[in-house]
């Protein structure tokens, strides 16, 4: 077998200008990425921060590169200085966009610990079930859901929590602007009834630290192979795993996506646009790593939703780049601001997590004269797999080809090589695979298999390695772009005494791409009757919101396999059948 037609996608590199190789890591761990970052683009870059925080007002904080380093230096000095964390311990960061969130997660790099991204929008069953599974100590969460914290904290080994407000570091008159309407109008900070420190005043004392021991002590001897961070996900299958994700798969990813995006790319004079939550893989990788390494300036957005809430930072910032999904760029187009006045400085969107629909696509270019390009990748593989090349003629309906160092095979069921334009599941080899799930051996072994991981999503592969999915996981669900596994929603509805049954699937939705669908059946030996209503509201007290279900469907049975199994693919199938009669 030749090498193009081992790997097609190399003719393509030539046509489009993408080179073949990934250039040698530069750095060692992401530390020393954030220190030789802030160090370089604080005198070079000419971007005039390098983050900002937007409330949906227009009101915004910043920071700048040497305040990013300096702040970052102080948190690592808390951890290890203070807490007395030793090289490795997880720290757990629940923030949303906002400043403090860099400070904290670039801050745990530099202690040498190891970062665990969670959810603000979390509930205690779900904050209890990833603490402990990670063994995290240390937790750096928002104000704004203190509430949680007597409940979880009694039920964890979190030791320390440090809270911080989404104004964090905004000048005095705004910064009080915006907690006063938290406060007294939204009514959205609840009193805090356990210990805890301001994340001010961890800087104060990590700061303190810092002349014995300075940051770069904690960090110097971390490797390309040390776990940097821990990610969540349920993977293919199952309750929510940590990806354990390397400092080595992290910065070979932030290569990869610039190979792929560099002929829109200017160092040192891109702003992007940052609307996707920084925990979340996608916008951490590419956003946060990504555009810190080129001295970009990430413009932060705490909530997208509305999505008005993001036309005071598109009309007062000069945004060069945008990630989102499917969701948020079709949600933009149909709003009168944003059609009336398109950004005249954008240059390139990403969309990922979920399929781009190819109407949203030709509509995104027509309106703002700019290239959209989709890209596939998954929380294991730190996340970016494949891309479409933003020169050339767009590919509509396809996830790309390979970024550069990637390998990817499409394998039969039977574990064998499928020819071009045969579906096959996506199987993944490069240095951005993960080392497997953190505590779970099983689980890994099911997916990784002599080096190579087996995605569960099936696609086809054309002669110039230009890939189209035609099958996603088979049971997973993607709402906005978030992963949603059916075994977690029917555990939580299971757990209700008079359900009998409970199969849950994904069903198309035109706001969220999917929508959680459940069918139960009732408990005869109960006396109380299963109503929709209460399922929902049982839901939503122990899942985040976009797993709840949408619809509760009650029947008298579910339709099952000689051997007992529920057949959700059947459920699925008369769904399908459902939107063909209309």
């Amino acid at each position: 077998m030749t090498e193009s037609s081992a790997r097609p996608w190399h003719i393509t590199y030539q046509q489009v200008g993408i080179t073949r190789e990934l250039e040698q890591l530069p750095y060692r761990n992401l530390a020393e990425l954030t220190f030789e970052s802030c160090k370089k683009w604080q005198t070079e870059s000419r971007v005039d921060a390098a983050f900002s925080c937007v409330v949906p007002n227009g009101m915004n904080g910043r920071l700048s590169f040497a305040q990013v380093d300096e702040l970052s230096d102080a948190f690592a000095g808390y951890l290890r200085g203070v807490l007395k964390l030793e090289a490795g311990a997880r720290v757990a960061v629940q923030l949303p966009n906002s400043l403090g969130y860099p400070v904290a997660a670039l801050g745990v790099f530099k202690a040498g610990c190891v970062l665990v991204n969670t959810n603000p929008l979390y509930t205690e069953t779900e904050m209890i079930h990833q603490f402990n599974n990670a063994g995290a100590q240390v937790l750096v969460m928002v104000d704004m859901f203190a509430d949680k914290l007597p409940a979880v904290l009694a039920k964890t080994g979190v030791k320390q929590v440090v809270l911080a407000s989404v104004s964090e570091f905004f000048p005095a008159i705004p910064g009080s602007i915006v907690r006063g309407v938290q406060r007294y109008w939204n009514r959205v900070l609840p009193p805090v009834t356990v210990p805890h420190v301001r994340l001010q005043d961890a800087l104060a004392q990590g700061r303190a630290t810092l002349a014995k021991m300075p940051a770069r002590s904690y960090w110097q001897d971390v490797g390309r192979d040390d776990l940097a961070v821990l990610q969540y996900t349920g993977g293919t299958t199952g309750v929510s795993k940590g990806a354990m994700l390397t400092h080595g798969n992290l910065l070979s990813n932030i290569l990869q996506t610039r190979a792929m995006g560099q002929s829109h790319m200017a160092p040192g004079e891109e702003c992007v646009l940052t609307a996707l939550p920084l925990y979340h893989i996608f916008a951490f990788t590419t956003n946060l790593l990504g555009f810190l390494a080129i001295g970009g300036h990430n413009v932060l957005i705490p909530n997208p939703r509305p999505v008005q809430s993001l036309q005071r930072a598109m009309e007062n910032f000069p945004i060069t780049w945008m990630t989102g999904v499917n969701t948020l760029f079709n949600a933009l187009l149909n709003e009168e601001w944003f059609v009336a006045y398109p950004s005249k400085t954008l240059k390139a969107s990403i969309s990922g997590g979920t399929a781009l629909h190819s109407t949203v696509a030709k509509r995104w270019r027509e309106l703002t004269k700019t290239p959209i390009a989709e890209g596939y990748g998954l929380t294991e593989t730190s996340p970016v797999v494949s891309f479409n090349p933003l020169t050339g003629t767009p590919r509509d309906g396809s996830i790309g080809i390979p970024a550069p160092g990637t390998d990817v095979r499409l394998m039969s069921d039977d574990k064998q090589d499928v020819a071009p334009g045969t579906p096959g599941e996506i199987w993944v080899r490069g240095p951005q695979v993960m080392q497997g799930y953190w505590a779970a051996e099983e689980e890994t072994a099911k997916v990784m298999q002599d080096g190579w991981f087996a995605t569960g999503d099936v696609a086809v592969i054309d002669e110039t390695g230009f890939m189209r999915i035609v099958d996603r996981k088979k049971d997973m669900i993607l709402v906005s772009g978030f992963n949603v596994y059916p075994n977690e929603v029917e555990d939580v509805i299971a757990d209700m005494d008079h359900v009998l049954e409970v199969a849950v699937i994904g069903v198309p939705d035109d706001k969220t791409g999917e929508a959680v669908r459940a069918y139960v059946v009732q408990n005869p030996d109960h006396a109380k009757e299963v109503m929709p209503a209460d399922v929902i509201a049982h839901c939503k007290k122990h899942l985040a919101a976009y797993k709840v279900p949408r619809l509760v469907v009650v029947r008298d049975e579910l339709p099952k396999s000689p051997v007992g199994k529920v057949l959700r693919k059947d459920l699925r199938r008369a769904v399908a059948e459902e939107l063909t009669r209309g």
